[in-house]
């Protein structure tokens, strides 16, 4: 997830580019860059890391020109660093790119076979050498374009300069977001609201497979093909920080509503339907190392914790390798017996967590083959692990974890997936199963998103409770766990999570008429069982809340109140359950006035021991 700004107007474009990026730096920090173009000329400024790096540059190298594109990165392919930050060139062509490009090794291949040489190791400096390509056949820059955003497979949202066409500015979007400003005869791309807001309120919204030009004083909308498009604006009237957040009220709540996106992002380029298998591109084991695994240490804090959990489930039931779960706080001090027959897996959303990464230390000085699971591309976890699987989250900016939960448990199953094909544990038609039934994972999210409004109701029923209890059985009863979390950390409510079997050996004394219980009922191979847990909490008089599938009629009339999730695959049901037991969590915290987004007495990524 990245930022980009583009401008073509009067002014000069780089102070409005600069101010617009850091508006979207949430978006990506690790490296940013401007290009603008004056007199048929071009000039790029580049920096590693924050932005501050590059305005520092710009005011001993400053950009002049009223045409520019900017970039602020959040890595993807190819680790922070100035030749890997954007704009990228090739020829006359300049391009900043927000997205994954899924066939660009393909591409890549191509064009250097033409003579192409690539300077970077990201996707992105191929749409630039493409466009350049295509060029040497085709005279006029807007066809050029065209002809080769059709080549591209994945999400991009780009704007894109020509020297040769110093004039002109062109946007497009497929998968990722982008918004054009309009105003008194200039005009404005970003990838988020707050980057324009300050200087026009007239937005028009991009959506996929949209195409705009910008010459003369005018905006052109079409189709990628060239299907020309009548598109209206907006009229914004938020807030600063209304627009910060996107219009939501809370980052939590916008990340909570950023996660068909961020699983979307988590699997794009990594599937190979064909062969039921998937392409990690950092993992860096070769089927032979996977085949020799005998055991797997998963190590975590806090929700990664949980997300390793199910880990535990989806690895020992698909690819039958013992799996345990260590707390990272507890992992060195046990002397924990591995060796070079197993694998430590160390999963942190900032890649800085200290007791992940010692616990990381020690599986290595043990001898263990070691990955991590990671939101932030060159952390210090990452550096130092042999293999990594990258969530591609995005920044997380509430502290209590949401989509980086969700692409933790994203970025485990196509592990499993992955482990299972090196292991020959999982077929060609499981594997090509599995993935069909993650491909539809995003969409399911946003039907899930749709019980916003119904839990704030549900929230005003129960918002008042001392207690709450959260009961899951087999890979759903993690789910309780980061249930009960989520409400204690950002509601101060006192919740706990149970395995639902275990009620009967102690905590079903707790329960009375002033508990409410949440039960993770959806349809499954637990369920019967589930649903006889159930029936001892109602029959000691427990408020139960059941979390199950949807059209399940015969649970709404034993329960005092119904939250339904789409109907998936069992293996991905804690993807979904996720979502109610976030947003309750949520409005919960709304209603109680608690500071949602930073929490007392926590910090987002926890660096000391």
């Amino acid at each position: 997830m990245c930022g980009i700004v583009g401008y073509i107007g009067g002014q000069q474009a780089t102070p409005i580019i600069l101010e617009g990026l850091k508006k979207l730096e949430y978006r990506g920090y690790d490296s940013a860059g401007i290009a603008t173009l004056a007199d048929g000329e071009s000039a790029i400024r580049r920096s590693q890391g924050k932005l501050i790096n590059l305005e520092n540059m710009l005011r001993d190298h400053p950009l002049v020109g009223a045409v520019g594109i900017g970039h602020t990165r959040w890595a993807t392919h190819g680790r922070p660093s100035e030749i890997n930050a954007h704009p990228h060139k090739a020829g006359p062509v300049i391009v900043v790119h927000n997205g994954i490009i899924e066939n660009y090794l393909q591409l890549k291949d191509q064009l250097k076979k033409s003579g192409h040489i690539f300077k970077s190791e990201t996707d992105t400096e191929v749409i630039a050498h493409l466009i350049e390509e295509t060029l040497s056949t085709e005279a006029d820059f807007e066809m050029a374009v065209r002809q080769s955003l059709a080549q591209l497979r994945g999400a991009y949202a780009v704007c894109i300069l020509n020297e040769k066409d110093p004039d002109c500015l062109i946007a497009a979007k497929l998968g990722s977001p982008m918004v054009v400003g309009l105003g008194d005869g200039e005009f404005f791309v970003a990838s988020d609201i707050p980057a324009i807001l300050a200087y026009t309120r007239e937005m028009v919204f991009m959506e996929d497979g949209e195409f705009v030009i910008f010459r003369d004083g005018a905006a052109h909308f079409s189709t990628i093909s060239g299907t020309p498009l009548d598109k209206k604006a907006r009229h914004i009237d938020w807030s600063p920080m209304m627009a910060e957040k996107g219009g939501y009220r809370h980052f939590m709540l916008k990340e909570i509503h950023e996660q068909p996106r961020a699983v979307r992002d988590t699997i794009a380029g990594r599937l190979l339907e064909t062969d039921g298998d998937v392409y990690l591109e950092d993992l860096h084991f070769s089927d032979l190392q996977l085949a020799a695994i005998k055991r797997i240490v998963i190590i975590a804090c806090g929700t990664s914790w949980h997300a390793a959990l199910v880990g535990k489930f989806y690895i020992e039931g698909l690819c039958r390798i013992p799996v345990e779960v260590d707390i990272a706080s507890e992992f060195r001090y046990r002397n924990p017996v591995v060796d070079e027959s197993t694998l430590a897996i160390v999963i942190s959303q900032s890649g800085e967590t200290a007791d992940t990464l010692a616990a990381l230390r020690e599986a290595k000085s043990r001898g263990a083959m070691n990955m991590a699971i990671c939101n932030v591309v060159d952390s210090s976890i990452a550096r130092e692990s042999v293999g990594v699987i990258y969530t591609h989250a995005g920044p997380e900016i509430g502290v209590a974890s949401t989509k980086a939960f969700v692409t933790q448990l994203t970025a485990l199953y196509l592990f499993t997936i992955r482990l299972g094909r090196a292991k020959c544990t999982i077929d060609v038609a499981h594997g090509q199963q599995m993935i069909a039934s993650l491909k539809r994972v995003p969409v399911l999210l946003e039907e899930a998103l749709k019980l916003n409004e119904f839990t704030e109701k549900v929230a005003k029923k129960y918002m008042n409770a001392r207690d709450f209890l959260y009961l899951g059985r087999g890979k759903n009863f993690p789910i309780a766990l980061e249930g009960a979390l989520k409400l204690k950390e950002i509601s101060y409510i006192h919740a706990e999570g149970y395995p639902a079997g275990e009620m009967k050996h102690g905590p079903i004394a707790l329960i009375d008429e002033d508990v409410p219980v949440v039960v993770l009922v959806p349809k499954g191979s637990s369920y019967e069982k589930t649903l006889s847990n159930m029936e001892e909490v109602i029959a000691r008089g427990g408020r139960v809340i059941a979390v199950c599938s949807f059209g399940d009629d015969g649970i709404r009339d034993r329960v005092e109140t119904v939250i339904e999730i789409p109907n998936l695959d069992e293996d991905l049901d804690p993807l979904l359950l996720s979502v109610p037991l976030q947003l309750l969590a949520y409005h919960i915290a709304v209603l109680k006035g608690t500071d949602v987004d930073q929490p007392r007495n926590l910090a987002k990524s926890v660096t000391v021991e």
